[in-house]
């Protein structure tokens, strides 16, 4: 049985205890998984996503996980509404803590994600930074926009708070 709030892409690791050399992992979303992020991101298509990571143990039960995310999508065109294909490629580095151990000394830095029961959801990684790097505005090639012509036409309406004002 599939939960509501299930994730649309989900890969959980152990890492408690992780290998002292660290662990490879590879994640690719299966046809269902490309369909729902997609369905999230508000994506035309999904064609390919694939995450590699490298774990790496530090102090303290600490885990670095760094990689890289590619994937092809197909983005609607915010002017044209035709199909945008474009390729994500993105750089991934997030640290890990023990829950309860997430913030860290240095205010510069960013506070540790949660080890939850000694395991690190890599799906959930690349499916965030999927939607941190899609491109927000995207736009078919020599699409442009022009208002319309007749827009300098139009009578302006009365505000409705005009006659609010108009009392006091």
């Amino acid at each position: 049985m599939t939960s509501l709030n299930a994730p649309p892409l989900s890969r959980l690791v152990r890492v408690d205890p992780l290998p002292r050399d660290g662990l490879d992992v590879t994640v690719e979303a299966s046809m269902e998984e490309r369909a729902k992020l997609a369905a999230f991101n508000d994506l035309m298509a999904l064609d390919k996503l694939v995450a590699v990571f490298q774990l790496h143990p530090l102090a303290k039960g600490q885990v670095r996980v760094v990689g890289r995310l590619q994937a092809d999508v197909v983005q609607r065109c915010v002017v044209t509404l035709d199909p945008v294909p474009a390729r994500v490629d993105a750089p991934i580095s997030v640290d890990f803590a023990p829950d309860g151990q997430e913030e860290k000394v240095d205010e510069d830095e960013d506070a540790f994600e949660p080890i939850l029961d000694g395991m690190i959801d890599l799906g959930q990684i690349a499916a965030e930074f999927l939607t941190l790097n899609l491109d927000p505005y995207p736009r078919k090639q020599g699409a442009t926009f022009e208002a319309p012509a007749d827009i300098d036409d139009v009578e302006p309406r009365e505000s409705p708070f005009k006659k609010l004002a108009e009392k006091n």
